[in-house]
């Protein structure tokens, strides 16, 4: 590190400052690099509030006390800001003169950055080159605010500070002989041991760079060079930058600055002291960090990368949804020809793919059956060269594993082809492997729904042909459905044109094996309008690929309304004799229950499975949103708008940096060299589906810096997935690196690591992505303008609710009634929304930020130059009140009466009764006393778009208005942050005052 004299004895050279392109050049690692690089200055762009923008150069002077830009038509003196002149430094687009500027939309996010100085808050708006300059300009000019005169002491001081006695302590503990040098071996292999992701070549290559640049010979290294090559390969840039956004010393966090940190930015709950304490002793590398409650850079970064900051939401990893719902209401991770490893025609069949199959979590698994040799029937596809394995074996395996991975009810999709002897050899197997496992309990004839997976625990589902109730003999005639036979079809000379046209045989079953079956008969789809009419609750009818896509395209919101009550299968086209997947989306927006995938085939169908099923603890079994399982709610699949009754959200992911990123197999025509670039995928309904990419880092796969950011609107985020994938940039062909697919529910907001995995499903070691996440309501202004104005909703053009009249005059009374409480929620939503994004813009954030940063934020404001309050908040109350002090900006006086329109409109009777006035009717609809007969509203092109047909039965599904809830949770928000100031007091909020009125005082 450049020592702090060098600050006095550089020169003015134009130089920009970046480490975010090539691996070579030199990392920012502490408060000092910033000052030195804002010494030697850069070029940023200045924009003004007519548009223009000038190119200058800017630098801090020696002594530290002023910003300077040249060249300008300014007098010298007046082309300058003090420092103690600056009240804050803004991140982002976030002043008038950016907001408003025609050009905004051509800046980046990440390289904007605003000096608010003055007693009027004159804001000097300024673009960096790149995102780094503009945080080492960012983190630079902060540490000045905070320190003024006492920088440079403070910059002395930390020269020898807790993180350097560590690193040297480290040194010491290898250099047991007091020799003052250790040899090249051990220094690498104990930068190693602190960071494995480091590659030895790259820590020996650094050794030699110092070695080379000080002339010296040999491979002995000293205490200094240690300390010197971890701090530049040990410091990752983008963390050292958050630290000290939260970090009241600038160099490590105390509990406090944690706490800020957790509560404010990670969205943790329910935090204190204590939980703070434990995070830095589990993760702070120190004794002395652990001895005084100090995290620094390293136990920091360790704690980020740790499971506790994964992407991934913990709560998600054990069974967290509602498991007493119909089976027919939960998507279900299901295989197709399970016992195939590799494609369909000449593939080996073998046991492992059902190993495989249920340690992952699969609830559904198929049995291909034929006549086997010495009376033992055997699995394979039927017509083709795969070979054969003994179905005996099969049910071992399946007896052992079945629950392995989930004790909720596994389904065998059992295809059966064999002669009644062999038939009654498989049920003899059945019963005495599987034993009291099998589920054989007739359907209840008076339910009108499956049983849950709550109440099938740990029980085994056969799915088959069954005689019908009137056949009276020990064996009957059932139709074949032979998948298998379609493939040989389309592989020999016939021209299959119709996928559905497989000529109907019939084949004999016996009657011990069609006990067998219970609650999972297979039937033949005949039409949606003959299926709400006959097709009994417990019958399931499997869908090829070519036909389930075709209902889905032509008839969704039937397909939608027939999966409500009835379990659909769907398996891939026969023309898949490569084992490619289909798109398990595709039938999922359509609410189909058991999607067959090839599991043998890695690849983004079954990133998607794979990541899909996560979500409820690995158990098999995923509840399917509410607008698919309401009776009377009516959802298209193929819908490109926004879904009626759903509250669309904003995603906002900022793409920060890479880790340690493999090479990418079978690439071997660039060496070790890698580009990387990032994909952000969004799968879901067709009005969900987007991707966005970043930018490639030419030549570096061990920490690329990115920084972009990007926006999604997800309509139906309960369907939606997001998935990241890292690829090498090559002018042949993009090589994969690596990806993670996660459901939008188990998304955790804040920074947040994202492991890679392999094309199979790995996990890479050490190789991440660094992300921010965060998730805002789409109704709330989250998306601005063009000329970068908020979305705010006057009363003239908000959009309420309307009903249509049905013409029955019992329910359009009771739908009345409900007007004017949705009514009502809709203006306390906008209006609420309304001032919280007002709030947000006057402390200089995005719509991306909580309340709780907007009072970090605004809390310096509240000094005035003698360091007297200029406002005290109020904690007496029910929620914290702000109250002007004298004399006081007119900024200060905006931002007081915003706070308190925030809390107009947040009204703790609000939230809550309003959503309860709304849902009042639905529980007034069990009043019409109408008998339900299982009919199904009808929806459609019969009755035009938008039309809903009521028939006798139907119960208008529950509230699904989420305005109540989410204003409710902003006011518990609002709430917290009484105990948020009396954190924040000790350094910023002089004037607050107590709950009982005292006024706190700066330590």
């Amino acid at each position: 590190n450049t020592g702090v004299g060098d600050v006095f004895n550089m020169q003015k050279r134009k130089k920009t400052v970046s480490f975010s392109s090539m691996p070579t050049e030199k990392k920012i690692s502490s408060a000092s690099d910033c000052i030195n690089s804002m010494v030697e200055g850069s070029e940023l762009k200045k924009v003004r509030s007519n548009s223009r923008i000038y190119h200058r150069y800017f630098l801090l002077d020696a002594d530290m006390q002023s910003l300077r830009w040249e060249p300008s038509k300014k007098d010298s003196e007046k082309a300058k800001i003090d420092i103690k002149s600056i009240k804050e430094v803004r991140t982002g687009k976030n002043t008038d003169i950016f907001r408003s500027n025609g050009i905004s939309d051509q800046i980046s996010e990440d390289c904007a950055f605003s000096v608010i100085y003055g007693e009027n808050y004159e804001s000097l708006d300024l673009v960096a080159n790149s995102a780094d300059v503009a945080n080492i300009w960012v983190t630079g000019l902060r540490y000045l605010i905070s320190y003024g005169k006492h920088t440079l002491d403070m910059l002395e001081s930390s020269q020898d500070n807790m993180r350097t006695s560590w690193v040297s302590q480290m040194f010491s503990e290898i250099d047991v002989d007091n020799l003052g040098h250790i040899t090249l071996c051990n220094a690498v292999q104990c930068i190693r041991d602190l960071n494995p992701g480091l590659k030895t070549s790259k820590i020996e290559l650094k050794f030699k760079e110092l070695h080379k640049s000080k002339d010296k010979a040999g491979t002995e290294v000293t205490k200094e060079e240690f300390v010197e090559v971890f701090h530049e390969l040990c410091t990752r840039p983008e963390i050292y930058f958050l630290l000290v956004q939260f970090s009241s010393n600038k160099e490590f966090l105390d509990t406090k600055d944690l706490m800020m940190f957790l509560e404010a930015e990670q969205g943790v709950a329910h935090i204190n002291e204590e939980i703070s304490l434990e995070i830095i002793n589990k993760y702070e590398p120190s004794k002395e960090g652990q001895e005084k409650g100090w995290l620094s850079i390293d136990g920091f970064t360790k704690y980020l990368m740790s499971p506790d900051c994964y992407i991934f939401d913990p709560e998600h990893k054990k069974v967290c949804q509602d498991m007493k719902q119909p089976l027919s209401h939960y998507f279900i991770n299901s295989s197709h020809n399970t016992y195939l490893i590799e494609d369909q025609f000449r593939g080996p069949s073998d046991i492992t793919g059902y190993i495989r199959a249920l340690k992952m979590g699969c609830r559904s698994v198929e049995l291909d059956v034929w006549d086997g040799p010495d009376n033992e029937p055997v699995i394979y596809t039927g017509h083709t060269m795969t070979s054969q394995i003994v179905f005996r074996s099969v049910i071992d395996i399946i007896n052992k594993y079945a629950f392995f991975a989930s004790e909720y009810p596994l389904i065998l999709c059992l295809e059966n082809h064999c002669s009644i002897k062999q038939q009654k050899v498989m049920v003899q197997h059945m019963k005495k492997i599987l034993g009291d496992k099998l589920y054989t309990t007739s359907p209840n004839m008076e339910e009108s729904y499956l049983p849950s997976p709550d109440v099938l625990k740990g029980r085994i589902l056969i799915k088959a042909k069954k005689l019908s109730s009137s056949c009276s003999g020990v064996e009957g005639d059932v139709t074949d459905e032979d998948e298998g036979a379609e493939m040989s079809q389309r592989m020999g000379k016939e021209n299959v044109e119709q996928p559905n046209n497989v000529p109907v045989k019939r084949f004999q079953l016996c009657k011990e094996l069609s006990e067998l079956v219970s609650i999972c008969k297979s039937v033949q789809f005949k039409e949606f309008q003959v299926s709400f009419q006959a097709q009994k609750y417990w019958e399931v009818c499997s869908f090829n690929e070519v036909l389930a896509s075709k209902y889905a395209n032509e008839n969704p919101g039937d397909f939608v309304n027939y999966n409500k009550r009835f379990l659909a299968r769907v398996f891939p086209s026969p023309m898949r004799i490569d084992s490619s997947n289909m798109n398990p989306q595709d039938f999922w927006k359509c609410g189909c229950q058991i999607v067959a995938m090839n599991f043998q085939t890695p690849g983004l169908m079954m990133d998607l499975n794979i990541g899909w099923f996560r979500q409820n603890g690995n158990c098999g079994y995923v509840l399917r949103p509410a607008i698919m399982r309401e009776e009377v709610s009516f959802f298209s699949a193929n819908t490109k708008d926004s879904v009626p009754g759903v509250s669309p959200q904003l995603l906002h992911i900022k793409i920060i940096s890479g880790q340690n990123f493999p090479k990418p197999k079978g690439s071997g025509a660039k060496g070790d060299v890698v580009d990387p670039y990032v994909y952000v995928e969004i799968h879901g309904i067709p009005a969900d589906c987007a991707e966005q990419r970043t930018k490639t880092v030419h030549q570096n796969g061990d920490a690329p810096i990115f920084d972009e950011s990007f926006e999604f609107q997800i309509n139906l985020p309960e369907l939606a997935m997001v998935r990241f994938v890292v690829l090498d940039d090559d002018y042949i062909g993009d090589e994969f690196i690596g990806q993670y697919t996660i459901p939008f529910e188990c998304l955790q907001t804040g920074y947040r690591h994202v492991p890679l995995q392999s094309l199979t499903g790995e996990v890479l070691a050490h190789a991440s992505l660094f992300v921010h996440v965060a998730i805002t309501n789409r109704r709330g202004g989250g998306k601005p303008h063009k000329r970068g104005l908020s979305v705010r909703k006057g009363k003239k053009s908000r959009e309420y609710a309307s009903l249509r009249t049905l013409w029955i005059k019992t329910v359009d009374e009771v739908f009345k009634n409900a007007q004017p409480p949705i009514r009502d929620a809709t203006d306390l939503r906008e209006n609420m929304q309304n001032a919280v994004v007002s709030f947000k813009e006057l402390c200089g954030l995005s719509s991306v930020a909580n309340l709780m940063q907007c009072m970090l934020a605004v809390s310096p404001r509240f000094l005035g130059s003698d360091n007297t309050p200029l406002v005290v908040l109020n904690l007496s109350e029910q929620y914290p009140t702000m109250e002007l002090q004298g004399i006081v900006p007119e900024v200060l006086k905006k931002i007081v009466t915003t706070y308190d329109m925030v809390i107009v409109w947040s009204p703790y009777a609000w939230p809550l009764d309003c959503p309860n006035g709304s849902c009042d009717y639905h529980q007034q609809m069990d009043l019409l006393n109408c008998p339900n007969h299982g009919f199904y509203p009808m929806c459609g092109s019969s009755l035009g778009p938008g039309s809903v047909r009521f028939n006798p039965g139907s119960k208008p599904c529950r509230c699904q208005s989420h305005s109540g809830v989410e204003e409710e949770e902003k006011y518990r928000h609002l709430l917290r942050l009484g105990r948020l100031v009396g954190d924040v007091d000790n350094r910023d909020w002089t004037g607050v005052e107590s709950g009982n009125g005292d006024v706190l005082s700066d330590k």
